[in-house]
C-alpha cells in the first residue's frame, strides 16, 4: 500500500440487507426473525412504502454477526427460502468489502482530487484501483495519491469505439462501479452493457438544463438565480439516467462566470462525493428510472 493511500473504512461482522417488492403485511417481521435466528443483531433499519395498499415496499437493514464470512452461505439460503414466498427481491452485502471504484477523468480535476483526497482520508469505503482520463494533464497529481493513472485518448468524432475497447479492457472484471469525475466524454450503450457495473455522473445542473460546453456562461446569460449539481447513474440516454443527489446555492446578477463557476465546482464535489458514499454504502434502490435513498 502506498503511504499516501489510507485504508478504506470497513465494518468487520456487518452485512447490509435490501429488499424490495410488492408491499405486504409480515415482510419486517419475517425479516427480523430471519436475523435472529442467524445470530444478527439489527444496527439500523430504513424501510419505506408507496402504497400500503397495491404499493411497493423498500427495506435497508445494517446488522452485525460474528463470524458473518463463515454464515454469509446460510444466510444468503435462508433469504431465498423466506423471501421467495413475498415475492421480494434482495441483495445481501458483506460490508467489510469495499467496493472497487474506478474514475473516469478529462482536463478538469476538481471532482476527481475531491473524491481521491477523501478516499485517503478514510472518508469513501471504496478502494481506487485506477483512474482513466483522455487527458495527461492530472497524471502527476493522481500519482501522489498513489493510484494507477491510464491515458486513453478519444477518438475525434462520434465513434468513440476502439477508446471504449481500450477502457473495458482495463475496467471489465476489475472494478465495482465507475465514476465520471467530469469526464467530458458521451458513454455508448455498448460500453454499459458490456461494463456490466454501475456509472455515476455529475452534471453541472438541475438535469437537463445548460447541456454541452460552457454552462456557466449559458447560466451567466440567463441570468440564473440559483447553480447546482446533479449526481445520477448514466444510462444510454443522455443525462436522464436514475438521480441519487442534487443541491444548489444562490447566486446574482453581480457573480462574474468565474464565480460562478467556481461555486459551481465546490457544489459539484459535495453533491458526486455524496452519491458515491452512498452507492458504496447501499444506500440506494434503484426502481426503473427513480431512486429511494435511504
Amino acid at each position: 500500500m502506498s503511504p499516501h493511500t489510507a485504508p478504506a473504512p470497513v465494518l468487520a461482522d456487518h452485512a447490509c440487507l435490501i429488499v424490495h417488492g410488492p408491499d405486504q403485511p409480515g415482510i419486517v417481521s419475517a425479516v427480523a426473525a430471519l436475523l435472529t435466528r442467524n445470530r444478527g443483531n439489527i444496527v439500523t433499519l430504513d424501510q419505506y412504502s408507496s402504497d400500503p395498499v397495491g404499493g411497493d415496499f423498500f427495506q435497508r437493514v445494517v446488522f452485525h454477526r460474528p463470524e458473518l464470512v463463515a454464515a454469509f452461505g446460510e444466510i444468503e439460503a435462508d433469504l431465498a427460502a423466506t423471501l421467495e414466498p413475498f415475492g421480494l427481491q434482495w441483495k445481501l452485502t458483506d460490508l467489510s468489502v469495499p467496493k472497487r471504484m474506478a474514475i473516469l477523468a478529462s482536463t478538469s480535476d476538481h471532482c476527481l482530487l475531491d473524491l481521491l483526497w477523501r478516499h485517503r482520508r478514510g472518508e469513501l469505503p471504496v478502494t481506487v484501483p485506477m483512474v482513466i482520463s483522455n487527458h495527461t494533464n492530472t497524471a502527476e497529481d493522481v500519482r501522489t495519491f498513489g493510484v494507477p493513472f491510464f491515458h486513453v485518448p478519444s477518438q475525434a468524432g462520434p465513434d468513440k469505439s476502439a477508446s471504449e475497447a481500450e477502457m473495458l479492457k482495463l475496467l471489465a472484471g476489475n472494478v465495482d462501479f465507475v465514476v465520471l469525475a467530469r469526464y467530458m466524454q458521451v458513454i455508448s450503450g455498448d460500453f454499459l452493457d458490456r461494463l456490466g457495473v454501475p456509472v455515476i455522473n455529475i452534471h453541472h445542473s438541475f438535469l437537463p438544463a445548460f447541456i454541452g460546453a460552457a454552462p456557466y456562461r449559458k447560466a451567466k446569460e440567463r441570468g440564473v438565480k440559483l447553480i447546482g449539481a446533479t449526481a445520477h447513474y448514466v444510462t444510454e440516454d443522455l443525462d436522464e439516467g436514475p438521480i441519487i443527489e442534487q443541491d444548489v446555492v444562490r447566486v446574482t446578477h453581480g457573480d462574474t462566470v468565474a464565480e460562478l463557476q467556481r461555486r459551481g465546482a465546490d457544489v459539484e464535489r459535495a453533491v458526486l462525493s455524496r452519491a458515491v458514499a452512498w452507492h458504496a454504502e447501499e444506500r440506494v434502490i434503484r426502481q426503473g428510472n427513480h431512486t429511494i435513498v435511504f
